[in-house]
């Protein structure tokens, strides 16, 4: 392990070079992965040169402590220290997902249940936007289709970093373990006897792409434009402002009738198209690769679910990490964080199994 890290040492070196070059910022797009991979390595050498330091400062006092028995204590303590160091560098030096440090465009989507499937879908998007405030990102509602009741339909949101994120902190590092079926089990509002109901919505989340990542052909884009609308049929305005693209090489349609602008329409269309432009094509190279991917949402089905929010005990459950608590309500208003640690942990782990 340690080996690898001297490796990755020269490295940090030689990109910190490049890195000094004008010339290689003339190129927006190798300059873009030369930073990238740089902020990556630069954590880890920083815990290595701690832990470095402190199997030195182990080394010294050892050599008092057959003077003075006092510090025999301090060893303890160092080492303790440097054993914690250890795992962080195991962590750290774990094969990163390259898209961790990106926002990410999140939708959920009603699924089986009717309108308490929407009103499901609703507190979820409540939730992670109650979640993303308390994290300190931000976020921006796309496009929205809002059922009778005030729940949705579909909803796709940004959600974004301001500034720069820690390693592992990055919105795409957490969210990515919320793209697949969320189970519901609770008394809908429509139900007057009482009953118990199970329903599901779906949660999708992709990496937001950069225009310089996804590159879009001029004669790639069929655009259309028509009359926004809202719940059961009626008018928004009057005005042909709605955009529908539709991405001829993949199929891919995206629409947006949000903005009363048919620009503003238009440019946040593209955006979600492009964060599906790149998820396809990362999932093709995972696909080819070989690699294990995290399936999302295919179809909204009940019993593809991976996640369970049982009201009347007030429990959450995450089938994939066996993960469960009894503070659902903490959770839906934002308290998300122990339920995704619980799958960052469990991912680590499992690299971690592999890699051995």
């Amino acid at each position: 392990m340690f080996e690898a890290v001297e490796e990755l040492i020269g490295e940090h070196a030689d990109l910190e070079t490049r890195l000094a070059d004008p010339a290689v910022h003339a190129d927006q797009r190798e300059a873009m992965r030369l930073n990238k991979r740089y902020a990556e390595l630069t954590p880890i050498l920083a815990v290595y040169r701690e832990w470095k330091r402190a199997g030195d400062d182990i080394g010294t006092a050892q050599e008092l402590a057959q003077d003075d028995p006092d510090f025999a204590d301090e060893v303890k303590e160092l080492e303790l220290r440097r054993g914690e160091l250890t795992e962080r560098l195991r962590l750290l030096l774990v094969p990163r997902d390259p898209s961790d440090d990106k926002d990410v465009i999140l939708e959920v989507k009603a699924g089986e249940g009717g309108e308490e499937s929407a009103l499901f879908a609703g507190d979820l998007l409540r939730m992670y936007l109650r979640y993303a405030e308390r994290v300190g990102w931000k976020t921006e509602i796309l496009e929205s289709n809002e059922s009778d009741l005030g729940g949705y339909k579909d909803v796709q949101v940004a959600v974004k970093t301001k500034g720069s994120a820690e390693a592992g902190q990055g919105v795409w590092a957490r969210l990515k373990y919320e793209g697949g079926v969320h189970r519901v089990q609770r008394v809908p509002a429509t139900e007057s006897q009482g009953r118990i109901h199970t329903s599901a919505a779906g949660v999708l989340v992709t990496p937001e792409a950069e225009e310089v990542e996804v590159e879009i052909g001029p004669n790639d884009l069929r655009i259309d434009v028509y009359r926004s609308s809202g719940p059961g049929g009626q008018s928004v305005n009057t005005t042909d402002s709605a955009v529908r693209i539709t991405h001829l090489p993949t199929g891919i349609v995206v629409s947006c009738q949000n903005e009363k602008s048919q620009l503003q329409n238009k440019e946040q269309a593209l955006r979600i198209l492009r964060s599906r432009l790149l998820a396809a094509a990362q999932e093709e190279a995972e696909k080819e690769a070989s690699d294990a991917r995290r399936s999302q949402v295919r179809t909204v089905d009940r019993s593809e679910r991976i996640r369970t929010y049982n009201f009347p005990e007030n429990r959450i459950s995450d089938h994939r990490v066996g993960f469960k608590a009894y503070n659902l309500d903490q959770v839906l208003d934002g308290e998300l964080d122990p339920v995704i640690q619980a799958c960052v942990d469990a991912d680590a782990a499992a690299k971690l199994a592999a890699a051995q």
